[in-house]
């Protein structure tokens, strides 16, 4: 079993900057990819950024594209998204989640991840 706890969410001005973290514990032996999600209000889930914890080889989703950065900090299993250029559209509750890796590409398909947080709310006020 995976326990996931996000934390680092808050209110933020639009172009503000926020660094969501997610600690990683109990039979965790880094075979993982970790994923960020996200949803919105009356929207569907959708992936944000995800990271394979063996080689380290990451995707973002197009919305995202260069304003997050999704990183792991190897020494505290944990997994960070920082987020830059904040934007109204941005505001969410944002979840981690980890699945099995299966190698190649970390997978954006939330079907696959077994292991999710409880979420952190970020909003983005305009």
């Amino acid at each position: 079993q995976v326990q996931l706890v996000e934390s680092g969410g808050g209110l933020v001005q639009t172009g503000g900057s926020l660094r969501l973290s997610c600690a990683a514990s109990g039979h965790f032996f880094g075979v993982y990819t970790m994923g960020w999600f996200r949803q919105a209000p009356g929207k569907e889930r959708e992936i944000v950024a995800a990271i394979n914890w063996s080689d380290g080889n990451t995707q973002y989703a197009h919305s995202v594209q260069g304003r997050c950065t999704i990183s792991i900090d190897y020494a505290k299993s944990m997994v960070h998204l920082q987020m830059n250029s904040l934007k109204p559209e941005d505001t969410a509750v944002y979840y981690c989640a980890a699945a099995p890796n299966r190698g190649g590409e970390p997978t954006f398909d939330g079907r696959e991840y077994p292991y999710w947080g409880q979420g952190t709310q970020v909003t983005v006020s305009s």
